[in-house]
Parts: structure tokens; sequence; C-alpha cells
């Protein structure tokens, strides 16, 4: 079995010791350990030897060779991890090293148990789909889809901006405010959700679409079939605006035509079998728990 491992900078050596101790243990256990260049440069600061593992960089042969790919950090890493996946299919497994971490659902305290269960193949797949930009100016070059989120969003200092949005070619709406997010069921846990956005079941074949500080009160959040093809025409008083695609993003200026759709791929996840969506939910978000006191 071979496994790929990435991750980001580490900045406490608890987490770098635990990071150390996950790949020795995947050696012990016959696994061929595969880790980016770039956190390798992180792991050598540390204890890590060139000759422990394998190494791997962008677009290499090797990616296309893994069994599974760890994410280890929380969910920005495992947005990144998507990014080097890409279309080929391989099963992300994410490795908690943060915080709230709901992609990033593995525990320390569960490593033991992940492990096993993937070497015993006793584990399902949560295949999560992606949107898709289609423009006429490669804003992200090869990077065009998302497992999150793509927002519209005004540049800092300026003025609010009008977003006039389209589904299949037919006038949606004009959101005039900060922004506009365009969230897929992963990405409705996200900054979707802090603007009161739905939360998406991952099978639910949906988008959100959720206004981001709107000028008129009564436009709220709608949800769409993700066959849907979004597109949008902007206006506003500075010469640029803001778009992202999960943790990327750049400046755009307003004549750049844009449409979002579903991707024609998805990305694994793996999903132990100890774990669920609702019990994600229950324990991230502390529902069924009485904080009034």
């Amino acid at each position: 079995m071979r496994i790929g491992v990435f991750g980001k900078s580490i900045l406490n050596e608890e987490s770098v010791d635990f990071v150390h101790f996950i790949i020795d243990l995947l050696k012990n256990k016959g696994v061929e350990v595969f880790v980016h260049e770039r956190f390798a440069e992180v792991l050598r600061k540390g204890k890590l030897k060139k000759s422990s593992a394998g190494i791997f960089s962008e677009n290499d042969a090797v990616i296309s060779t893994l069994d599974f790919m760890f994410s280890l950090g929380g969910d920005g890493t495992l947005l990144e991890t998507v990014t080097h996946v890409k279309d080929t299919g391989i099963p992300i497994v994410g490795i908690n090293l943060g915080r709230l971490g709901f992609l990033a659902s593995v525990s320390k305290n569960d490593i033991y148990y992940a492990i096993d269960e993937l070497l015993k193949g006793s584990f399902g797949i949560d295949k999560r789909s992606l949107l898709y930009l289609e423009c006429e100016t490669p804003l992200f070059g090869d990077l065009n889809f998302g497992l999150n989120d793509f927002v519209i969003h005004k540049n800092d200092s300026s003025s609010m901006i009008t977003v006039h949005a389209f589904i299949n070619g037919e006038f949606l709406n004009s959101y005039w405010g900060d922004g506009l997010i365009i969230s897929t069921p992963t990405g409705s846990t996200g900054y979707s959700l802090s603007c009161g956005g739905p939360i998406l079941f991952p099978q639910s074949g949906s988008f959100a679409v959720t206004p981001v500080s709107p000028h008129n009160l009564n436009v709220r959040p709608i949800i769409i079939s993700d066959e849907s093809v979004l597109s949008f025409e902007i206006e506003g008083r500075s010469n640029s605006y803001l778009v992202s695609m999960d943790s990327r993003s750049t400046s755009v200026n307003y004549d750049v035509q844009m449409a979002i759709r579903r991707a024609p791929f998805n990305v694994n996840l793996v999903k132990l079998n100890n774990s669920n969506y609702l019990k994600t939910l229950r324990s991230k978000l502390n529902w069924g728990i009485d904080v009034r006191n």
C-alpha cells in the first residue's frame, strides 16, 4: 500500500511529533509513505530525515499511484489537499490537528483505529461534489474547481457591489451588498453558514446561494439544483472586485464573464465506520447540548 502525506505549516512541537509518529506507524505496518516536498521541509526542521519517507511534488506521477492521501491539519489543509488529488479519485483521509474540523474528522485519539481500518479495508467512501468555474480568463489556472464555495466579494475598501445572477440564462436576482456565495453541500457549513446560509446534506444534489451583508433585508439564501448553471454580471464603483475559489482568491475586472456549474468529478473522502454526518454536526455545532447555563 502507498500513502501520500500532505500538510502545511505546523506551529507547535506536539503536532510535529504527532506527524512523525504517524509516518513511523505507517512504515512499521509495511506502508510506503510519500510526503509532499513542502511539508517535508517543514518536518525536516524537526526530526524527519530525508531517507525516512519518499517525496512527491506538484503534478508528480507518484500521486496517481497512491492508495490514499492523508491530509494532516484542519479543513483548510484538506481543501488544499484536493488541489493535489484533483480528479484522480484518490481517497482523502482528513486527520485533524486543528480545532473545528468538519472535513478533517479523524482525531488524534482515533489514529490507531483509523489506520487499522484502512489496512483492513473497513471504511466507506463519501463522494463530495465540487464547483467548476468557467471563465474566459484563467483566473485560477487549472485549479478552477472548489470543494467548498465560490465567492464574489467587493474589495475591502470599496463600497457595495451589485451582483446580477442568472440560472441557466434566466434572471434570478440582483444582489446589492458585499457579495455572493455559491456553496456546495460540503461548503454549506463554512462561510455560507456564517452569513446565514442553510446546512445542506452532502448527497442533497444542490447548491446554496447566499448573499453577503445584503442591502435589501428581504433577500434570503436559496437552494438550487446542482444541475443548474449560474452566471453573473457585476457592477460597482471601484475598478475591480474579488473572487475566490476555496482558499484561492484574485482580483477581477467587471467585464470578465464567469459561470459556475457542478464539476465533472467528485472528491472521495474516507468515512470510518464510527462516524457519520449527523454525528459530526452534533459534535461540531454542540447540537443536543443544553448550553443555557
